[in-house]
């Protein structure tokens, strides 16, 4: 299952995915927001990592005006790596080598057919399991000599 968060400058990117995996057959729990008004970023995207921490959801997509803000708020919990993607080769590189469990775009520098490419590109590619890139994912997962 894959959980969705976005503020006012990610919604309107944000009915374009949903478009997307509804026709898909993708299923996805929806966190918020459901309008233009303005909201607090950092709020969506703690909701959509506690859907990840849980275990009730595998991946996440979180859109904001830049994707900036989202991602970094989202990259602040533990066992989250959240990449902002604005390309499809970043979208694939991140899931391959860094096994990303969240998307982050930015609706106001990202048109939804790119958008909708990026997110379809994010869903289709694993993780490559490649020992290399496993030993990386774990030293980003393990607490620093400082924690």
């Amino acid at each position: 299952m894959l959980a969705l968060g976005c503020d006012q400058g990610g919604y309107s990117l944000m009915q374009e995915v949903i478009k997307y995996l509804d026709e898909k057959g993708i299923e996805y729990k929806n966190c918020g927001t459901f309008s233009e008004d303005p909201v607090d970023y950092p709020v969506y995207a703690r909701k959509v990592v506690k859907e990840i921490q849980s275990g009730a959801c595998d991946k996440g997509i979180l859109i904001c005006g830049t994707g900036i803000g989202i991602s970094i708020a989202a990259n602040r919990y533990k066992g989250i790596r959240a990449a902002l993607c604005g390309d499809c080769f970043s979208a694939e590189a991140t899931r391959l080598h860094n096994d990303a469990n969240i998307l982050a775009m930015g609706a106001r520098v990202t048109g939804p057919g790119l958008g909708v490419k990026i997110v379809e590109t994010f869903l289709n590619t694993p993780f490559s399991g490649a020992e290399r890139h496993a030993r990386r994912v774990r030293l980003i997962d393990e607490p620093g000599e400082d924690e």
